[in-house]
């Protein structure tokens, strides 16, 4: 209720001073966010200065975006500007960010169109045309799943991932785009012979020693990327010996000169991903930077150490 000498004004009124549409008083007045303060004889709204102010902050509530709800609950707090608006401004800020990556993603890809040559434009649209915007990383990983031994523990499988799946960047660049399209395509295409290609070590050490073997291969790629990144040529050292040690636990074996030659053999045979690494930098890399280290690269560095400190022995 106003108060005893309290201006009260019409609809028409309220809307006007507050620069609105009679029509949005209304709105708003129809579900509850804006009560009248009395009536006139003829059944009219009226309403007083508070309802001016609570206008004003309702449009500018919903000038930044923030749903009914959200906006009821912040009227119904006790501080206007206290807690529930806090939460609200920060789960609209996080909408507007999803928002933004989205269009971010959407304008890359329309450059990578536009930019294309007449003749493959059909084909490029069909790649992206897959893709979800911002992209998913899910069906890297069911790739990369299906890759790994099926009874590895959750937490040797959830750490690889980690590595192995490169995160779309939120502001891409179109080669990005493009990058991670083509990994999203080589990721879900069916294989040939309808099973995917795994390494060798991974029949022969069994779930636990792949565990083993990977847990010591993020040691030894994480010791490689410094020298990786700096672009320096593959030596033996303290990297190429967590990397040995790696496969020697997998195994059950011990790094023995004879164990770095079958090694060696070993790893000249097994299955490559070597375009999955190349498009993963890609998506890794900052524009006009060098080449991000992958797991990819700092094992092709790892291996010509390898063959490097082999030879040397011989």
């Amino acid at each position: 209720m106003s108060a005893p000498h309290e201006p009260l004004w019409s609809i028409g009124e309220l809307a006007e001073r507050a620069g609105a549409t009679v029509k949005t008083v209304r709105f708003y007045s129809d579900r509850g966010l804006l009560p009248e303060a009395a009536r006139s004889s003829g059944g009219h709204r009226r309403y007083g200065p508070p309802a001016l102010e609570r206008l004003r902050l309702i449009r500018s509530l919903r000038g930044l975006g923030l749903p009914l709800p959200a906006v009821r609950r912040v009227l119904e707090d006790e501080d206007a500007a206290g807690p529930v608006l806090e939460t609200a401004v920060d789960s609209r800020l996080r909408e507007l960010g999803d928002e933004l990556r989205t269009l971010r993603w959407r304008a890359a890809a329309l450059e990578l169109v536009r930019d294309c040559p007449p003749d493959r434009r059909a084909g490029r649209l069909r790649l992206l045309g897959a893709l979800s915007t911002p992209p998913s990383t899910a069906p890297l990983a069911r790739f990369w799943r299906a890759w790994l031994p099926a009874r590895m523990p959750a937490r040797a499988t959830a750490a690889f991932l980690e590595v192995a799946v490169p995160q779309p960047p939120d502001a891409p660049r179109p080669d990005q785009v493009l990058a991670f399209a083509r990994l999203h395509a080589m990721t879900t295409a069916p294989c040939p012979d309808g099973r995917r290609p795994q390494p060798d070590v991974h029949r022969v050490a069994g779930a636990r020693g792949a565990a083993l073997l990977y847990a010591g291969l993020a040691e030894a790629f994480a010791l490689a990327a410094a020298p990786v990144r700096r672009a320096q040529g593959p030596r033996p050292g303290e990297a190429l010996d967590a990397y040995v040690a790696a496969y020697a636990s997998a195994y059950g074996s011990r790094d023995t000169r004879g164990f770095r030659r079958l090694l060696a053999d070993r790893l000249a045979a097994e299955a490559r991903l070597d375009r999955y690494w190349e498009l993963a930098a890609v998506v890794l890399s900052e524009p006009g930077g060098p080449a991000q280290p992958t797991p990819g690269s700092a094992d092709d560095w790892l291996r010509a150490a390898l063959r490097q400190d082999n030879a040397a022995a011989a």
